[in-house]
């Protein structure tokens, strides 16, 4: 099978991909070939250029030169309709569906697979998503708004959507950066079963182990240009780092902590419309993970703490003292911060500059007379940055012009300028690259060695176990298991999670 992936002839050819976004040239003269039947890799650190490429073959962003083959034939893509009329799809990192439309809704609109008039039946709608449903693991109401389900299970959805259209070519934009455990696996089958019927796969992506679990073959781009390509078979997770960096990367490793402070949050039955009776307590200096599967209560545990959902019983005690955020900006009077985990739509305003993204949380303390001082914010924001490695062209820069990776080191710039006592972050390295999740880690580290208390989720188990001192486990929005860090593997984890009887230590 493999012999005869590699002797099918290009599938899709892209050559001298140029692409520039005002003065910053996104590609440089970039080349890619695919052929048909094969999981191909496009990699390279944030900024590299992969999510422009996979944009332009999928019609959203027109190239300023360059050209597009499909089967040999010229093709002409100018929009996401030309793609899917060819036989591509997409499923994007920051995912273009509708949060206030219903499941169902998202599934129809664009959709040329679906061959109804301008009224859908509902019959005939249902008869039509439930399979591409079903394949991805969503078992919902297509009545359901978008807006009520968590980020993972939107990510669920647009594999879903993507699957409808039939796609010869299907594009997947870090699919697993929101989805954990079962629905990674469910997906990884899908992979497989759609390369078997010959469906061509660009799988873009920064978790290298996945890389080489279900990829064939990998391109690598750096600053804009294809620096070449692999058979995975043939290489190894080092050289393909190498490639991306262009240099060996230092990879750190979890500190030694000194003795564990005292207590700086203690959580008592914590108990809201998702989490049942929730018990922990945090000390100072200590990095706290947080483990489940999707939907099993993470990130409400961070919204019950930051004053975002309501707390129907329980106690919250802060260094000893008893507090009930009824929201953000108590809980932030309290010294409780938060990243969230959808940093586009909940963390930042993308329109706004580097400079105003991370000053928020600060601002009163950046004015005179009512009058905002510009210099002292700026001076603020470098000492914070230089700890993070931010990289921007400048700090007037709007963040949307920034790469996923120093989007999110934006994000937890504002809350090192707070310096609150109690920081949770809600998946920070999702979909950012393996340079700049050292550079969260360190700062996690760094946190840590100050006598913060840190609250850690993420989808990825080998992150917990290379930055935590224990890690807690939920599941269906209880608390399944605790471990301490020299205890805890990968397999309990997922045991814990995923039995219905978790291991309470």
């Amino acid at each position: 099978m493999e012999s005869d992936r590699n002797s099918q002839p290009d599938l899709l050819q892209a050559d001298g991909i140029r692409k520039h976004f005002g003065g910053v040239a996104a590609l440089r003269a970039v080349h890619f070939a695919l052929r048909t039947g094969e999981v191909h890799a496009l990699i390279g650190e944030n900024g590299a250029g992969k999510s422009t490429l996979a944009k332009i073959l999928a019609g959203a962003v027109r190239p300023d030169s360059g050209t597009i083959a499909i089967d040999g034939h010229p093709a002409a893509i100018g929009t996401p309709l030309d793609a899917q009329r060819l036989g591509i799809g997409i499923i994007y990192q920051e995912l273009d569906l509708f949060p206030s439309l219903t499941i169902g809704e998202n599934m129809a609109i664009g959709n040329l697979g679906l061959r109804e008039g301008s009224l859908v039946r509902s019959a005939r709608l249902a008869a039509f998503c439930r399979p591409y449903l079903e394949q991805a693991g969503l078992h919902c109401s297509l009545q359901e708004p978008l807006g009520t389900l968590p980020i993972g299970k939107r990510q669920l959805l647009a594999v879903a959507r993507a699957l409808s259209m039939n796609a010869r070519i299907l594009l997947m934009d870090e699919p697993t950066s929101s989805l954990s455990g079962d629905a990674v696996e469910r997906l990884f089958s899908l992979i497989r079963a759609l390369r078997d019927r010959g469906v061509a796969i660009v799988y873009v992506s920064h978790k290298i182990d996945e890389i080489f679990r279900v990829c064939d073959r990998a391109t690598v781009l750096r600053d804009g240009e294809t620096i070449g390509t692999v058979e995975i078979a043939g290489t190894t997770s080092a050289e393909i780092i190498r490639l991306m960096v262009g240099r060996d990367l230092r990879m750190t490793v979890r500190p030694d902590r000194r003795t564990m402070g005292d207590v700086v949050l203690s959580v008592e039955g914590l108990t809201t419309h998702k989490l049942k009776s929730i018990s922990f307590e945090l000390r100072r200096g200590e990095v706290l993970g947080v483990a489940g599967l999707v939907g099993a209560g993470r990130s409400e545990l961070g919204a019950a703490l930051f004053g975002l959902d309501p707390i129907r019983s329980g106690v919250l005690r802060r260094a000893g003292v008893p507090i009930a955020p009824r929201s953000p900006g108590e809980a932030m009077r309290h010294g409780i911060g938060l990243t969230p985990e959808d940093r586009r739509d909940e963390g930042l305003m993308m329109s706004m500059s580097v400079l105003e993204n991370g000053t928020l949380t600060v601002l009163p303390s950046m004015q005179r007379w009512g009058f905002l001082r510009g210099s002292r914010e700026k001076s603020a924001l470098a000492k914070v940055t230089d700890r993070i490695a931010l990289h921007c062209p400048s700090t007037d820069a709007a963040v949307e012009t920034l790469s996923g990776g120093n989007q999110q080191k934006v994000l937890l710039a504002r809350w090192l300028l707070l310096d609150p006592e109690v920081l949770f972050l809600d998946d920070p390295t999702r979909g950012i690259d393996v340079g700049a999740k050292q550079d969260i880690y360190r700062a996690i580290d760094d946190l840590a060695a100050t006598g913060k208390g840190v609250i850690l989720v993420s989808s990825e188990l080998p992150e917990l176990l290379r930055c935590c001192d224990r890690i807690l486990v939920l599941r269906d929005g209880q608390v399944a298991a605790v471990y301490d860090a020299a205890e805890a593997t990968q397999e309990k984890i997922m045991a814990a999670a995923t039995s219905a009887f978790g291991d309470r230590a």
